[in-house]
């Protein structure tokens, strides 16, 4: 997966898109690393300081700049992606679903765990660019 529409590059143009939909300061930068299974879980042990083990879709880090730009890193896990596209969506879309995920926590987005996921703000404005994107 290099830079089709669901490789890095492409899931990175996504990214650039949402940060000039939210208005993000000039010269924001969002980098996606598309990660092994085995890689992800390695590094969601590293971000959650061994608290998480398991499998997870998305990880994303957000290193604001002192210039106020923003710049950031998104992980994704296509075998996570194809797991959830299982659960309805494609996995072209699942992967557009997950970079917009990613850019938005990286932009201070935030959502709950569980049952209020899906209800949050940023799960509502996830949808509504995940809509734009696959039209």
């Amino acid at each position: 997966m290099g830079g089709g529409p669901g490789g890095a590059g492409g899931l990175m143009r996504i990214a650039q898109r949402v940060l000039a939909w939210e208005r993000a300061p000039a010269r924001s930068h969002i980098d996606i690393t598309l990660l092994s299974p085995g890689a992800m879980r390695r590094a969601n042990r590293r971000a959650t300081g061994g608290r998480r083990r398991g499998l997870t879709d998305v990880i994303a880090y957000s290193l604001p700049q002192p210039d106020g730009r923003l710049l950031g890193d998104v992980y994704i896990c296509p075998a996570a992606a194809a797991r959830a596209a299982q659960n309805g969506a494609g996995l072209h879309e699942e992967l557009i679903r997950l970079a917009v995920h990613g850019t938005l926590h990286v932009l201070g987005y935030d959502h709950p765990a569980g049952v209020g996921r899906t209800r949050s703000r940023m799960w509502r404005l996830q949808e509504r660019y995940v809509k734009r994107l696959v039209a």
